[in-house]
């Protein structure tokens, strides 16, 4: 990275807008969720609200609740990165009372969760990107299904979902991790020996990055049956594939109305899933922190942010990222 780029991401971790003097649209604050991917699409923002849009841009430290809670209460911050709506009701509650305005979903594929296993089985076996596959197949998989552990949501929906696949019938052990850090080890291990692996995951995520994994397909999503898979008392579950998980980015009516240029910008800022994980995994590999990983996005991948920026923005970072 250049020596401009170092000097931005330092003055970026500091809360230093290098363009307050000459501010073009005023002052916009932003969420900074507790999450590395959140976080990370908090810096590039606000490196391109700063350095591109003459913004005196304020990063808010918080998370999803409390976000939520302020803007129904005080009308700010005015933008909110990130949000999981599956897992946020609040938010189009706020939605529905015109508080909050849906601009963009920032990750292109939504938030992903399901049964996976290492790309280099699929390629050598191909019928394993499919259920049918690998019930038919439990050999090739290792005879194991590498589960979540207790007391995670994803473990009720699974307790309820595996015996109707009949997957234990099929001739392989559901095997209960006992936290989030041995389930990604073992995909970690696996990969180390090309071994045959199968479990849950969920993306996108730095092991999901570092690890080329197809998602299993169990056909076509049910939401009737989704939703009942996902309660303990769920009476007769039946089969469906994953349920779709936008996560968005929010901006107030207030910054609409003030700042339609920083709205049109953020509807245009989406990460492909697969980059987003590859980000993760680069951050987690190089122990960098957020600011530095948007410097890496930044000069890297310019082919994706290019057509975020309108004219007059390109302008302004042309000289400044080459």
């Amino acid at each position: 990275m250049n020596t401009y780029l170092k000097l931005t991401a330092a003055s970026l971790a500091l809360g230093i807008s290098a363009s307050a003097a000459a501010a073009d649209c005023g002052e916009v604050t932003i969420t900074e969720m507790n999450w590395s991917s959140a976080a990370m699409v908090t810096a590039v923002s606000k490196f391109f609200l700063e350095q591109g849009y003459g913004c005196e841009v304020t990063a808010l430290p918080s998370s999803t609740v409390p976000a939520v809670t302020s803007v129904a209460e005080t009308g700010q911050p005015d933008i909110l990165t990130e949000i999981w709506l599956q897992a946020t009701p609040a938010y189009s509650d706020l939605e529905k009372e015109g508080k909050i305005i849906t601009v963009a979903n920032v990750l292109e594929d939504g938030g992903e969760e399901g049964w996976w296993v290492p790309k280099y089985l699929v390629d050598e076996h191909p019928e394993l990107a499919k259920l049918e596959g690998v019930l038919a197949n439990p050999e090739l998989v290792g005879a194991r299904f590498n589960n979540c552990p207790e007391g995670w949501g994803c473990r009720i929906r699974w307790d309820n979902l595996l015996p109707v696949y009949g997957v234990e019938e099929a001739g392989i052990e559901i095997f209960n991790h006992g936290s989030g850090e041995t389930l990604a080890a073992s995909i970690a291990s696996a990969y180390e020996s090309k071994e045959p692996w199968f479990g849950y995951y969920w993306g996108p995520t730095s092991i999901l990055g570092k690890y080329p994994m197809v998602k299993v397909d169990r056909g076509p999503y049910n939401e009737e049956a989704f939703t009942c898979a996902t309660t303990e008392d769920c009476a007769n579950p039946q089969p469906t594939g994953d349920a779709p998980a936008p996560v968005v980015t929010g901006v107030t009516p207030s910054l609409q109305k003030r700042e339609p240029e920083v709205v049109e910008f953020m509807s245009n800022v989406v990460f492909p899933n697969q980059v987003m994980s590859q980000l993760l995994a680069w951050q987690e590999e190089n122990n960098a922190s957020s600011e530095e990983t948007a410097v890496f996005f930044l000069t890297n991948h310019q082919d994706i942010w290019a057509d975020w920026l309108n004219d007059e923005a390109k302008s302004k970072l042309a000289a400044l990222i080459k």
